[in-house]
């Protein structure tokens, strides 16, 4: 049993997504600590509040709300709240909603685990996908969860890397096993701007992903997903593309290291 873990997430602190990562934590350390958004942060991927400050609501013991980003959140927890004891595990969600391929860049579950990775502290980012928004299956996640993160510390992972865990819309006793998975590109088509009219006739706009099929290629999250496995992709922050950066090296030139 771990001496502690730092529970974060986008969906905000009264999210019924982090209640059950809660418990999830709960059988899984002596102590959790709970240090998330005042508000919903979904959507603000990586981001930390540097121009700004950033103030904390004491709502109990251990616990704390943060007018910030899931980034804000993981940097508040280790290097100001537990930097005399630091987490040996960061978990972020339980997001409402699966997070795969591209939607990894831009989700702020996502983003608080890389934080967390980038301050040194394993990180897990945990999803939960959903047919019907009013209906999603906590239980799977809560019953699972727990195993589930268990199976992956046993394991072990490197220290460049966080992981993204995704669970399927179904009972837990219909799910499939934990699978390895590749980010693929996800189902990201493009994004959209509808216009609208307020009640005082001044104009706003919304912006929103436009999604459809796409091929996913081979060991993709959103094709193991679609199979009702427990999908687990290893990311991290090195975006190279290794095919353009070799086309492009026949051209340009290279700084090669000096021995």
């Amino acid at each position: 049993m771990l001496d502690r873990i730092l529970i974060t997430n986008d969906d905000g602190i009264e999210a019924p997504g982090l209640a059950v990562l809660e418990q999830i934590a709960n059988e899984l350390a002596r102590e959790v600590w709970v240090v998330a958004p005042e508000h919903d942060q979904s959507g603000v991927s990586h981001a930390v509040s540097l121009h700004h400050p950033i103030r904390i609501s004491e709502r109990g013991v251990r616990r704390f709300g943060i007018t910030g980003t899931p980034g804000d959140c993981a940097v508040m927890g280790i290097c100001h709240l537990m930097a005399d004891a630091p987490p040996q595990l960061l978990l972020s969600g339980v997001n409402r909603g699966a997070n795969l391929g591209l939607e990894t860049v831009f989700s702020g579950t996502v983003g608080g685990a890389m934080t967390g990775m980038l301050l040194g502290i394993p990180s897990i980012a945990l999803s939960q996908s959903w047919s019907d928004r009013a209906n999603v299956r906590w239980k799977t996640t809560a019953m699972l969860g727990p195993e589930i993160v268990r199976r992956l510390l046993a394991l072990g992972w490197g220290a460049q890397t966080c992981l993204n865990v995704n669970f399927p819309d179904l009972p837990a006793e219909e799910v499939g096993p934990l699978t390895l998975t590749r980010q693929g590109p996800g189902l990201i088509q493009g994004m959209q701007v509808e216009t609208r009219t307020d009640p005082r006739f001044l104009t706003y706009h919304w912006i929103s992903f436009r999604r459809g099929p796409r091929d996913q290629g081979p060991e993709s999250d959103v094709d193991a997903m679609r199979d009702g496995r427990i999908a687990v992709t290893p990311l991290r922050y090195d975006r190279t593309d290794e095919e353009a950066y070799a086309a492009l090296a026949k051209v340009l030139p290279r700084r090669v290291a000096v021995a």
